[in-house]
């Protein structure tokens, strides 16, 4: 295959539920790296088998680095804040091994207890209020909202802000940057709070990284503090919470298959990430710094690559029977979160609230039920995630 091949629109379709378009399985098929265009920047390949996704995001002839100041393909017309996503080896690697030695699996595990504590916050005040209710404003908003800003510090009566800035950071409005300069400003005055008086916080152990040995630079230290950990910390969960639970009672045989065994909950959580997509389209293109082949197609240098993850996450090549929900996985080497070098720094921290946001909708909501069938969900859209900005339920 050539360059000559056919150039498809792209995302394929506007679909807004939790489905894949089966574009993506055609593609895998039969042209595994096909050309798209995106609504801006340069035509681009796109790659959706597993194989061929692992390599473009792990072998250094892609690179991240070499995108910046190029018309990336993109959904919106303003270039996406990227802060350490755009950047290759060896400076990632500084700055993610910096930010590991923040957050650890330690610190997560540690914060447990926390987020167990604070979801139980959340539903009793929907219990209080009554059924039914909006599991989206009421539950999977505020609830990671909540971990992250008392995981870095964050003082209580700031959080409202933090979901302005986090829902600004997915959006396709024109004032993306305004609210990444705005969240700069806060984190930089907490930042400074810290220097003068330390604490054993997460933004407290990032200033320690940042001043001490090899260090951050302020603007690393901000990118990760500030818009690195609020999307996978908090964009992430309070996207997947609603994403889970509409799955689940819409399939009420695999609702059942958690009532009855809770022990399930971790690889629910994997198999509800591997086949529930986040992003309406791939994102953060990878440019061949020199001539690749990938499935037969020869990327030449310059040319850039879009990785579909839920391409990748229902590969039969992979996966048996990829298309049906199956707790009972044995092997899911999903890339749900990415794969390689910008494999999500944040991913176990949201794996811990998406298994605390199940188990607590499990132990507290046993009739959990949707209140008004699908006419009682609402789809998010012209955002870079997809999912319900209305669930409402009833119990």
């Amino acid at each position: 295959m050539t360059i000559d091949q056919e150039i498809r629109k792209y995302p394929f379709s506007e679909s807004p539920g939790i489905d894949i378009d089966p574009a993506y399985g055609l593609l895998r098929s039969t042209e595994p790296l096909a050309r798209v265009q995106l609504p801006y920047g340069e035509v681009s390949w796109l790659a959706t088998r597993y194989e061929d996704v692992k390599t473009v995001l792990t072998d250094p002839r892609f690179s991240r680095a070499a995108a910046q100041g190029k018309d990336q393909p993109r959904l919106r017309e303003e270039m996406t804040y990227e802060g350490i996503i755009g950047l290759d080896p060896p400076d990632h690697t500084r700055l993610r091994k910096l930010a590991g030695k923040a957050l650890t699996a330690r610190r997560v595990n540690e914060i447990r207890a926390d987020a167990q504590r604070i979801a139980n916050e959340y539903v009793d005040d929907m219990i209080a209020k009554g059924s039914p209710g909006d599991l989206v404003e009421m539950f999977a908003l505020p609830f990671p909202i909540t971990v992250i800003c008392e995981l870095l510090g964050v003082p209580f009566e700031d959080r409202a802000q933090f979901r302005i800035w986090t829902e600004g950071l997915t959006s396709t409005s024109e004032q993306l940057m305004s609210y990444v300069e705005q969240l700069f400003g806060y984190m930089g005055k907490l930042v400074a709070q810290r220097r003068e008086q330390p604490t054993d916080d997460l933004l407290g152990a990032l200033v320690k990284a940042r001043d001490e040995g090899d260090r951050l630079t302020e603007q690393e230290l901000l990118s990760i503090a500030g818009v690195g950990l609020l999307l996978t910390g908090v964009e992430t969960v309070s996207t997947h919470i609603p994403n889970f639970v509409y799955a689940l009672l819409t399939h009420p045989e695999l609702m059942a298959q958690l009532r009855a065994d809770r022990s399930l909950v971790p690889a629910a959580v994997e198999e509800l990430l591997r086949m529930i997509p986040l992003n309406p389209a791939a994102m953060f293109p990878r440019y061949a710094v020199e001539d690749v082949e990938l499935s037969g197609v020869t990327v030449r240098a310059g040319e850039p690559v879009l990785v579909s993850l839920p391409g990748a996450n229902r590969d039969p090549e992979v996966f048996d029977n990829p298309e049906t929900f199956d707790f009972t996985r044995e092997q899911n080497p999903h890339v749900a979160f990415g794969h390689g070098p910008h494999h999500c720094l944040g991913a176990q921290l949201a794996r811990m609230e998406l298994q605390v946001a199940l188990h607590t909708i499990l132990d507290r909501f046993p009739e959990l039920s949707l209140a008004d069938g699908d006419a009682g969900v609402s789809w998010k859209s012209g955002l870079l995630v997809r999912g319900p900005n209305r669930l409402l339920v009833a119990w």
